[in-house]
């Protein structure tokens, strides 16, 4: 549901500047989009399951052993559901004006292609290791941001402002990184909705094209994650002193 809730506005905000071509928004609007969905996901999640809507960050907390296997699973199994029940949704929302702007041929390349709404997918002048290095780099610096909004013993924000700062991150990461690979940063914000779109009507040219690029968005942030959590702890938590009970006593009384 909350992966749902966070794709829904992304997604959508996609269909709203491809379909309304320029004129119902910009690139500025897709990353605002998705800033806001990670920040009401967030929101929405955080006291559920402590905002589980990565499966990179997720699959890296079960490494650590911070999550149990049978709760890598079920967050996994969540995530992937919600982000493919919001390309439906998207899908649904769009349809008429997609088959406009289609003449119904539902195409992953080409002047009118429509696949990019769902999923993400390479400019044509970057290279498969080009972009595989993006979404590693661009990975690295969210998980890197996260841990940072996050950590306690270091500068960390008050809780309740966390989501709208990690918003405010992947906004960033939009704006100065998403050019080569449209940022998916997440597996499970990419890949179910090419699967939905492959039994949508854009076939398996979803998985074939671009040099079979699908695998990148889903293997380069989880290898991105991992190393981020490693340069965090190299650079900064093995440096950082532990807060004083008193400190952290004084700091609950002022948020109250």
């Amino acid at each position: 549901l909350f992966s749902l809730f966070t794709q829904v506005f992304g997604l959508s905000s996609v269909a709203q500047v491809v379909l309304g071509k320029g004129h119902s928004g910009q690139y500025l609007s897709i990353n605002m989009a998705f800033g806001i969905g990670v920040t009401l996901g967030i929101y929405a999640a955080g006291g559920v399951s402590g905002a589980h809507l990565n499966a990179a960050i997720t699959i890296t907390q079960c490494v650590l052993g911070n999550i149990s296997l049978p709760k890598l699973a079920a967050y996994i199994i969540g995530q992937f559901l919600g982000s493919f029940m919001a390309a439906a949704a998207v899908f649904a929302i769009y349809y008429d004006a997609i088959y406009d702007y289609t003449s119904g041929n539902l195409t992953v390349s080409g002047p009118t292609a429509t696949a990019m709404i769902f999923s993400t997918y390479p400019a044509p002048n970057v290279s498969l290791q080009g972009a595989f290095f993006t979404e590693f780099m661009a990975t690295i610096m969210l998980i890197l941001g996260v841990l940072v909004i996050r950590d306690e013993k270091n500068n960390g924000a008050v809780k309740s402002a966390q989501p709208m700062l990690t918003g405010m991150l992947v906004l960033g990461i939009g704006l100065g990184m998403g050019l080569n690979t449209g940022y998916a940063i997440n597996p499970s914000r990419d890949l179910p909705p090419r699967i939905f779109t492959a039994m949508a009507g854009w076939g398996m040219d979803v998985f074939t094209g671009d040099h079979s690029w699908w695998w990148v968005p889903v293997t380069a942030p989880i290898l991105g994650c991992l190393v981020g959590v490693f340069l965090y702890k190299i650079c900064i938590d093995l440096h950082n002193q532990p807060v004083p009970e008193t400190q952290k006593e004084q700091a609950s009384t002022e948020t109250s």
